[in-house]
């Protein structure tokens, strides 16, 4: 296979993270670690405990699934409430194939579809909220076309 151009070819800044973490509000972790575990995806048990799931989204990138209360303790504003979003987790996949298995698992198992985008042939996405209302975003993109199509300035 081919190597893909990917967004970071382009990258000018010089501050680069190693890690990251985006912490979630889950009502029940196990249920959500059930939901997740249905769809490919494994934890670090390491980070784990009965408040909170190190959900790995790839090396050294995680969701944390913090149950609601103690992912409270983090801050001092109110919990967004289910149908109020404060993040929309967006992460690749490698086809427009991958997309949609990754996504139609998601709803087998409980998710609810949230939309469809396709841009041309060279970007495709669609969403799913999980089980407790967070919406992640699946796209996949052909950098190299969609800079063709002048969709980056």
């Amino acid at each position: 296979m081919a190597k893909q151009t990917t967004m970071s070819d382009t990258t000018v800044g010089t501050r680069v993270h190693q890690m990251i973490f985006v912490n979630l509000p889950v009502a029940d972790p196990q249920r959500s670690r059930d939901f997740f575990t249905a769809l490919g995806y494994g934890f670090n048990e390491e980070m784990c405990n009965e408040g909170a799931l190190a959900l790995e989204l790839g090396p050294n990138h995680y969701a944390m699934l913090l149950q609601t209360e103690f992912f409270a303790t983090f801050h001092d504003a109110r919990v967004a409430g289910r149908g109020r979003h404060e993040v929309l987790t967006c992460l690749s996949a490698d086809s427009r194939e991958d997309v949609d298995d990754l996504v139609d698992r998601a709803l087998e198992a409980g998710g609810r579809d949230v939309r469809t985008d396709e841009f041309g042939d060279f970007m495709y996405g669609r969403s799913y909220a999980d089980l407790d209302d967070h919406i992640w975003e699946i796209m996949w993109m052909d950098v190299d076309k969609a800079r063709a199509a002048g969709t980056f300035a």
